[in-house]
């Protein structure tokens, strides 16, 4: 499972030395026309002849080749796996290698060759994915599940015995039926208030970001009752379920269906917040010059780029200024410049590196024609001054 501990050092690593490259290969599954998928074999036998080409242009090939040989090697075991996708990250200039499983959501299978490594692929399939749990519940059982990507993993889960009855019947007037049923629902309260506080503890520990929650439609209201308020404030939504017989696949299909409805009502939610905090000159800003400054000035808190947003840039050698333009010296402070052929190369680790929110917005025309890319920004440092003067008077 690819955490966020990997894609922050992903974002981190970049191959300047002179002889040192980054190669990034996805590889996704295919239907194959044939039995001997033949098809994904030439495929990347033609994405390494074009990368071994691009590296002897650079003086990298040396490497490279090493790294791309694995590549092939792998690539070839990969065939016919029709259900993961795969991402390597290599470079044998630096001795770094590595690979992670992935859900076959992949655009393609593509093989990158620069500086750093390229994240866009992976940015698009994480998005703003958060640390998510699921519990599943009932009067007596608690079940908690970690889901990253499509990987389900159940963690240690609740039991509370249910309380023995004495006895063969009611009692006089079901004096003794009507006591059994109370201690009934006091054992469930107790079991409600167990699990609150063991989601609370969670929550605390940095365990869960966004919570979803599985129960019967009767006990939900109960459960509800006794979330901490925090914990409340991090529900995704619940679904309707029984303990005993949900299945992981089903637990892992509900799960994704909320969070994707989640995040895409959120998606929704910053594309017009943003766009409106711009069009009052608040906080937000929209087109690529204004964004790259904001991303300087460290005021981004959330990045929206268009889903098929592509635009050449420079980016600095030496103090890492990512230019609009295409220039040769760098106009912060004059060193030479890298062209780059799409600037979401430069920007996509920086936002992983500063845990920036990063939505990819598609079929939104407004958005389209504010540029293609927005950001919505935490302060702005040109408003910073005229802020504290109007909160001292």
């Amino acid at each position: 499972m690819i955490t966020r501990e990997d894609i922050r050092e992903l974002a981190q690593f970049n191959a300047d030395t002179d002889h040192a490259c980054a190669l990034s290969f996805y590889f996704e599954p295919g239907t194959p026309q044939n039995k001997s998928h033949r098809e994904e074999a030439i495929l990347v036998k033609d994405l390494i002849r074009n990368a071994l080409r691009e590296t002897e242009k650079e003086g990298k090939n040396g490497h490279a080749r090493a790294d791309l040989e694995r590549i092939r090697a792998l690539a070839e075991s990969l065939h016919g796996n029709q259900a993961r996708g795969k991402a390597v990250f290599a470079c044998a200039g630096k001795n770094f290698w590595r690979e992670f499983d992935l859900p076959a959501q992949l655009s393609g299978t593509q093989l990158f060759v620069n500086r750093q490594f390229h994240l866009k692929p992976l940015a698009e399939l994480l998005g703003a994915q958060p640390r998510l749990w699921a519990a599943i519940v009932d009067r007596q059982r608690a079940r908690f599940f970690n889901q990253r990507l499509d990987e389900l993993t159940e963690g240690e889960g609740l039991f509370r015995k249910p309380p023995v009855r004495q006895g063969r019947s009611d009692g006089f007037g079901g004096y003794d039926g009507g006591h059994a049923q109370r201690r009934v629902e006091d054992e469930a309260l107790h079991h409600f208030k167990d699990v609150a506080q063991h989601l609370q503890n969670a929550l605390e520990a940095g365990a869960f970001e966004k919570l979803i929650i599985g129960c019967h439609e009767t006990n939900w209201h109960e459960l509800e009752a006794q979330l901490h308020p925090y914990v409340k404030k991090r529900v995704l939504g619940h679904f309707s379920a029984d303990v005993a017989k949900l299945s992981n696949e089903q637990i892992r299909e509900q799960a994704t269906r909320i969070l994707r409805e989640s995040l895409d009502q959120r998606r929704r939610e910053m594309v017009r917040e943003t766009l409106d905090q711009a069009k009052g000159n608040n906080r937000g800003v929209t087109g690529l010059r204004r964004v790259l400054r904001s991303l300087e000035l460290g005021e981004v808190q959330t990045l929206l780029i268009g889903e098929n947003f592509h635009r050449a840039a420079a980016e600095c050698l030496a103090c890492r200024h990512i230019d609009a333009h295409v220039v040769q010296q760098c106009p912060a402070c004059g060193r030479e410049t890298r062209q780059l052929e799409d600037v979401c190369e430069a920007i996509i680790p920086v936002a992983i590196q500063r845990d920036i929110e990063l939505f990819y917005v598609k079929d939104d025309a407004e958005f389209d024609r504010a540029g293609n890319i927005a950001a919505l920004l935490r302060f702005r440092a040109d408003q910073s001054k005229g802020n504290v003067l109007q909160a001292a008077s």
